[in-house]
């Protein structure tokens, strides 16, 4: 991983921290003004202010993307800098964390920022009834302590060299402490942008805040205006129209159209984005690991990476980890396309032959329905007759993914391996998609989350990989690189970040009108 290790983290997390407010050089070219107008996905008309329900791009963007902050921020060259967090500093077994906290910040009401406030905003994600996805996160503090006006201390469960990364997740944002449900109707934090006017899954309208901590380093339009467009042929149109300025996940089918057009430019970055088809494990035939082993030999992985990613992306082997966290697996046997062994684990399995439902929508990821179809007809040599049901795209990720025993998915990938696993294949968690618990693998996370050794972090990380590969419920086809578009009326940095789509969902503070 590019910049701050984790190992220098635990070191010098101080300096770390003051890098910059935000982690971006001073744009002496950029200047203040013009509205950033951007067409993008991922938006429902249940979409809130409330960071724990967030879980695609839309409202990243739209809230720690511009509204809100957290404490720490992952730049787009992949190194940690503090945002609300000023440095931080952990005990030797990586226990005991001590943040210091940003003086002169205030909320979009007026009301001074402080530790109060940290430790109010965390707590929502394990308050009763929380389905966040950050709980696990939170979960693993035992005990939050203020210990000044802008000083708070975190006592965890067990080390983990990792912590202040963790920080930096998108549902982790900071609320006033006593106005948080005022705070989430409103939308009010202490981002570089206070909310206009929102209309959940139909436009987002904010004006830049003036006089903000992070000054003339970042934030240089004068207002922003999210549109949700969650049809791709609509958001490319909205684009080449010049409705919008700016759009994400572009369909590889009329890439063309936009190359062509002189005004507008392609950005494509490779980062840990994969796409998925996860099966609950703990519903028959999938709790059957040569069930499993049938439906991951029964996929052509090369195909789907050919003509859904139109090769922007690499074939995946079953595991999150991808080409930009610091422990990838590259060397790892790849899993090819085999109906005979497809066949051989359906007969481990005392099967003939299998007849399952994949349940599938675009809204999973743009060309999930034809990879579905590619799916069904590579299988069916191996014995696998798949079914594939289309579902509506509106509702998709609350009627079908985590509810629906084979389906099509995606995650954006993380920062660092505990974090990926952490949020999806840790037992219990709320985002485990495919319900799997293997003992061997959580045993490997507890104890690689607390190891400062780099070489038995590695060790660790590789065969946790690899039982993810063998075992694991979740069939990882693909990894897609981020590619959006973007008019050329608008500047973006040299370097884009690579960590959520639209430079880490941070387009609003980093990109400016040319």
């Amino acid at each position: 991983m590019m910049g701050i290790s984790r190992r220098g983290l635990l070191k010098s997390g101080a300096a770390a921290g003051v890098l910059a407010a935000t982690g971006l050089p001073v744009m002496a070219q950029a200047k203040r003004g013009g509205r950033l107008r951007a067409g993008l996905n991922g938006a429902n008309t249940s979409d809130s202010w409330d960071g724990r329900t967030h879980s695609d791009l839309y409202m990243i963007a739209s809230a720690q993307g511009a509204v809100f902050d957290s404490l720490t921020e992952v730049t787009a060259d992949g190194s940690l800098v503090g945002e609300l967090a000023t440095d931080w500093e952990a005990s030797e077994d990586a226990k005991t964390w001590t943040f210091n906290l940003r003086q002169g910040v205030t909320f979009h009401n007026g009301k001074a920022f402080g530790a109060d406030d940290v430790i109010e905003s965390l707590q929502l994600h394990v308050a009763e009834g929380s389905k966040s996805a950050a709980q696990p996160i939170v979960a693993s503090i035992a005990e939050m302590t203020k210990t000044g006006d802008y000083q708070v201390q975190f006592t965890l469960n067990a080390g983990n060299a990792d912590f202040p990364y963790l920080m930096s997740d998108y549902h982790l944002l900071i609320y006033p402490a006593g106005q948080v449900e005022e705070a989430i109707a409103k939308g009010i934090g202490t981002g570089l942008y206070a909310v206009q006017s929102f209309e959940p899954g139909v436009r987002m309208v904010a004006k830049r805040v003036d006089s903000h901590y992070k000054g003339d380093a970042a934030g240089f339009f004068d207002e922003i205006e999210y549109i949700a467009i969650n049809d791709s042929t609509a958001r490319m149109n909205a684009l080449l129209t010049g409705q919008v300025d700016a759009i994400n996940r572009i369909d590889f089918k009329t890439e063309a159209l936009l190359k062509a057009n002189p005004m507008v430019r392609i950005q494509e970055v490779t980062g840990n984005q994969h796409y998925t088809f996860p099966m609950l494990t703990k519903v028959a035939p999938f709790d059957d690991v040569n069930v499993r082993r049938a439906l991951k030999y029964g996929i052509n992985r090369q195909e789907l990476v050919d003509k859904i990613l139109q090769g922007h992306g690499l074939v995946g082997n079953d595991t999150p980890i991808g080409p930009a966290n610091q422990y990838y697996y590259g060397d790892m046997e790849p899993l090819s396309y085999d109906p005979d062994k497809s066949k051989f684990y359906l007969k481990e399995a005392g099967l003939t032959s299998l007849d399952i439902d994949l349940n599938v929508s675009n809204a999973a990821f743009n060309g999930a329905v034809d990879a579905a179809q590619l799916y069904q007809a590579s299988a069916k040599s191996g014995g696998i007759n798949l079914n594939v049901v289309q579902e509506p795209a509106d509702g998709y990720w609350s009627n079908v993914w985590l509810k629906k025993p084979f389906c099509a998915s995606y995650f954006s990938g993380r920062a660092t391996e505990d974090w990926m696993f952490a949020t999806a294949y840790e037992a219990g968690v709320p985002w485990n998609d495919s319900q799997w618990d293997q003992p061997r693998f959580q045993e490997l996370l507890l104890t690689a989350r607390a190891t400062l050794d780099t070489t038995k972090r590695k060790d660790m990380y590789h065969e946790m990989q690899q039982i993810l590969r063998d075992d694991g419920g979740v069939i990882i086809p693909m990894f897609a690189n981020y590619v959006q578009a973007v008019s050329n009326k608008v500047v973006s940095p040299d370097t884009v970040g690579n960590l959520w789509q639209m430079d880490n969902a941070r387009m609003a503070e980093r990109w400016h009108m040319a």
